[in-house]
């Protein structure tokens, strides 16, 4: 079985969301 990780950022359009979004985006998950 494939190992997938999902992570839910909750306000991504601004401030400290999108950073984390953007930060999890690199980080490939």
């Amino acid at each position: 079985m494939e190992d997938r990780r999902v992570a839910l950022v909750t306000g991504a359009s601004k401030g400290i969301g999108r950073a984390i979004a953007i930060r999890l985006a690199q980080s490939n998950i």
